[in-house]
């Protein structure tokens, strides 16, 4: 099926569209945004809400004031909103908020460090930092290998968990790479860990934005999800980390104080249940009804729909991208099956951040470019060798390698993508004057 004539507009539905900004020559040119996947704009309708819901904001739980009992009710009620939209049963699992993908993996980090103790987490080479570092300085943690479009190996996978013999107490692997946009086959992956007695974590920033995703009710469940809103259209500092109550239940959070207790003495401290134990300080209330209806908005266009449409642009994108000269692209640039709408690439002889300069004052087109917090993924990708590596490290004031990366929403047009391609082949073909007009700008 050619996903190219699926095109719903959902841009109605996204604030800011139609923003213009300033280009080189003082023009002014509505912006295209193609880095959603570091942060997308907020749907309409949540700013509504936000302005809607703004007078009857008052800090939430132990308040007898009436606006503290609705914001209480809305903020207890929302658990079950957010579960339902991953499909996770609050029978034995917990939603906890806080503020970001980034924070929930180092939540979990500290709280499972009394049940891992001496175990191994098992991460993999396609890694965010965030589901990195929180790992590697406090476990000893080995890392599932990737192939030349890095795409996941599972033999790798299988392997290590089989080589450590139930020693692996954790498998920490993306939803989507925010790199190459692969999409990992997280049932299988969950199937694989379970079998060999270990947990699965799944961050996923890049894919809940995306594509359906299932906790429970499946063979292989997952264990814990971690994601944030900011990247699903309600950028107002909240994010989201589910697992088992029993885990939570146990043990003394990382963040202690208002709101994480039952009762305390000079000598004693009874904890609050879990998530609430897990929740310092005056709740994120307005972040969390951004969040709630970001979520309506995306369950009335449906997932799959979503899904569909952004695959489209992706595989549109994948074949304008092809048939340019001197254009390398990074994973698999052909098979979009599995695969979230990112796609990251250079023009041999332009450093990724001129060539991101240039799209951005010659045309108003937002890209990222570097490694995007994923650098040992991005060093395998550009197969960087080791002591080209070592020699950035000990200097990081050098150019760093990486990469320009492009990333869609649901609000994002075909015409908006020819518009990149026209550029691209401009530059392409001119490489030497836009490089005397704008490589000595870059930083």
């Amino acid at each position: 099926m050619n996903l190219t004539f699926f095109r719903p507009n959902y841009r109605y539905l996204v604030a800011g569209v139609e923003t213009k900004v300033p280009i080189a020559d003082n023009r002014l040119v509505t912006a295209v945004n193609f880095d959603n996947a570091a942060s997308t704009p907020p749907f309409v309708s949540v700013l509504k809400e936000i302005a809607n819901f703004a007078p009857w904001y008052s800090s939430i739980h132990r308040g007898k004031g009436y606006k503290s009992q609705i914001c209480s009710d809305f903020y207890d009620c929302s658990r079950q909103i957010i579960a339902d939209f991953v499909k996770a049963d609050l029978t034995d699992k917990t939603v906890i908020y806080v503020k970001n993908t980034t924070e929930a993996i180092n939540k979990l980090s500290f709280r499972l460090m009394d049940e891992i103790q001496d175990g191994i987490i098992l991460s993999t080479f396609m890694e965010h930092h965030s589901n990195d570092l929180p790992w590697r300085i406090k476990y000893k943690t080995d890392y599932v290998k990737v192939d030349e479009t890095g795409r996941l190996l599972l033999d790798d996978l299988e392997y290590k968990l089989k080589k450590y013999k139930g020693k692996v107490k954790l498998v920490t692997v993306t939803g989507a790479s925010n790199v190459t946009g692969h999409v990992n086959p997280i049932y299988k992956i969950a199937g694989l860990a379970h079998e060999h007695g270990a947990k699965i974590l799944v961050d996923g920033a890049q894919l809940i934005p995306h594509a359906p995703i299932q906790m429970d009710g499946k063979k292989e469940h997952i264990d814990f999800l971690a994601f944030s809103a900011h990247k699903m259209y309600a950028p107002f500092g909240i994010g989201v980390l589910i697992g088992p109550k029993c885990l939570f239940s146990n043990g003394i959070p990382e963040c202690v104080g208002g709101g994480t207790i039952k009762m305390v003495s000079h000598t004693d401290v009874l904890w609050a249940d879990p998530p609430e134990k897990e929740e310092a300080g005056t709740p994120n209330v307005m972040g969390v009804l951004a969040l709630v209806e970001a979520i309506k908005n995306l369950k009335a266009i449906g997932m799959e729909n979503v899904d569909r449409y952004e695959k489209g642009l992706t595989d549109y994108a994948l074949r304008k991208l092809r048939k340019l000269p001197d254009l390398e692209i990074y994973g698999n640039s052909r098979d979009t099956k599995d695969r979230v709408g990112i796609i990251a690439f250079n023009v041999k002889g332009i450093h990724h951040s001129t060539l991101a300069l240039i799209l951005s004052q010659e045309a108003g087109i937002a890209v990222r470019n570097g490694c995007f917090c994923a650098q040992p993924y991005v060093q395998r990708l550009l197969n960087l060798s080791p002591e080209e590596i070592k020699k950035h490290m000990e200097n990081p004031t050098l150019p760093h390698p990486g990469m320009v990366r492009i990333s869609f929403g649901l609000y994002n047009t075909y015409s908006e993508i020819d518009r990149l391609i026209d550029l691209l082949q401009d530059v392409v073909k001119n490489k030497r004057s836009y490089l005397k007009r704008w490589d000595n700008t870059a930083k």
